[in-house]
């Protein structure tokens, strides 16, 4: 073999980054699919390659027989005293092939088209092995391209993209940016291993938290839990069993280095670090922050929560959108319902009227109310707002029964609430009524004596009707 076609598979294995044997089987692959393809038994051909003169050998080898029957395989004493002197009956002996003439053209070049896609080949799977033992990392690469949204990024040896669901939004990249992303997933497809790349991910946050938080890096604080919309918000729970460590302070750093490295990697997406707590009151409250939670009210069954704050402080926990509500149901797992200190008194002072207890409910006997009284559901109106499934999950009821349950408590109460603001509606009505004469009578005809004594002994005979009527609702309510 020539020197420089050493030189070239050396070369080849550098570049590529591949060990030179596999270089040089793939060029004994791709010399034997040539080799097919002029001779008609290729069996008994082989490769050996020589480290000390740097030489590819291909060789036929072939049996010493006295009769030739096979010439592919076989040959006479005398030619193979041709070649080694020493030969003797039964001997195998090998017969070098010079390949650089031995083949043509064509197959040479169907041989060099073999070597370029084997070596293909063996970096599309050198490269898919490297990236595939790194999903779950951040990498740094630069922006190669942007095509139709899709960020091409340059990671050395290989290349990856950023789809446009995977970036955070309003955020754009220009040819030569240099770019943090998670890697998400390794794809092996025809045309090489594809590397797809995450920065909405809540691993992406996880993992820079790791890198700017070395507490968490060495598993002394651990993040409980994330909830993110990405380039806008981002909540975090963080733990530490290690009293000594306060794991908020640890996360934000002196002057708040740490988390403000995040933040202008993400855009400047805003994140709120809490406390973790095994106490699902104390978690919630502490999600809503900064708004204050006055009340709290739990529904173990359905994982919902009613949190009461102060009225003024209504909109902060909600946030803009419902932004902050939403990113601390989705930290805390539990369905949060906000309601302001008025709105909660109003609502349940009218639950409180319109309460009916479970075994008032038609079709439920004594046996069906213990049960539904053991799962927290002592009421027509807690029944109607249970879930299907946490009410089949009682012993006993099935899902017609709990269909069938559900769907009379909703009618039951629907009908309550309907006749109880109707009749509110009628109580405000006639307020609204008597208050404009009061009004006309003292403010308006001052001058007119006549007629403010009309008004008055009209006031006079008619405000205790009014009265009567409101005490005759109050007991008919």
């Amino acid at each position: 073999m020539a020197y420089d076609m050493i030189e070239a598979m050396t070369l080849i294995a550098r570049e590529k980054n591949i060990e030179f044997d596999s270089v040089v089987e793939t060029l004994e692959a791709a010399l034997m699919a040539a080799a097919k393809k002029k001779y008609e038994f290729t069996d008994n051909i082989s490769f050996r390659f020589d480290k000390k003169n740097n030489e590819m050998l291909m060789m036929v080898t072939k049996k010493v027989v006295e009769e030739v029957t096979d010439r592919n395989i076989e040959m006479t004493i005398v030619e193979a005293k041709e070649i080694d002197k020493s030969a003797e009956m039964g001997d195998d002996i090998d017969l070098y092939l010079d390949y650089e003439t031995e083949f043509g053209r064509n197959a040479i070049a169907s041989a060099k088209q073999i070597l370029i896609q084997k070596i293909r080949d063996a970096e599309h799977e050198r490269i898919f092995n490297e990236f595939i033992d790194k999903v779950g990392s951040i990498v740094s690469g630069v922006v190669q391209q942007v095509d139709k949204g899709v960020v091409v990024v340059n990671l050395g040896r290989a290349e990856a993209i950023l789809p446009p669901k995977e970036q955070i939004p309003r955020e754009k990249f220009r040819q030569g940016d240099r770019i943090r992303a998670y890697i998400q997933d390794v794809l092996s497809t025809p045309r090489g291993p594809q590397i797809i790349l995450s920065r909405i991910s809540n691993d992406f946050l996880k993992a820079l938290f790791a890198l700017e938080v070395p507490e968490i890096y060495e598993r002394i604080i651990e993040l409980r839990a994330i909830a993110r919309e990405p380039g806008e918000r981002a909540k975090i729970a963080v733990y530490s069993s290690d009293e000594r460590i306060d794991p908020v302070g640890a996360c934000v750093g002196i002057k708040g280095v740490r988390v403000q490295a995040i933040v202008r990697e993400l855009a400047n997406e805003r994140i709120d670090i809490v406390p973790f707590s095994s106490s699902p009151e104390l978690f919630v409250t502490r999600a809503l922050a900064p708004a204050k939670v006055v009340h709290v009210d739990m529904f173990d069954l359905d994982q919902k929560m009613t949190v009461v704050v102060e009225d003024d402080k209504l909109s902060l926990a909600i946030g803009r959108n419902g932004q902050n509500a939403r990113l601390a149901s989705k930290l805390t797992g539990w369905k949060v319902n906000i309601l302001s200190e008025t709105e909660h008194n109003l609502a349940a002072k009218r639950e409180a009227e319109l309460l009916v207890p479970i075994g008032q409910l038609d079709g439920v006997g004594a046996k069906l109310r213990d049960r539904l009284i053991e799962a927290d559901i002592n009421s027509v109106q807690r029944l109607a707002r249970t879930e299907l499934e946490t009410l089949t999950g009682i012993e006993g009821l099935g899902p017609k029964t709990s269909e069938q349950l559900l769907d009379r408590a909703k009618e039951t109460v629907a009908k309550l609430e309907e006749e109880y603001d109707k009749k509110l509606a009628e109580m405000k009505a006639v307020e609204v009524e008597v208050k404009p004469d009061k009004l006309e009578a003292s403010d308006v005809f001052e001058e007119d004596e006549e007629f403010v004594t009309e008004v008055d002994d009209v006031r006079e005979v008619d405000a205790p009707s009014v009265d009567n009527e409101i005490e005759d609702d109050e007991e008919a309510k």
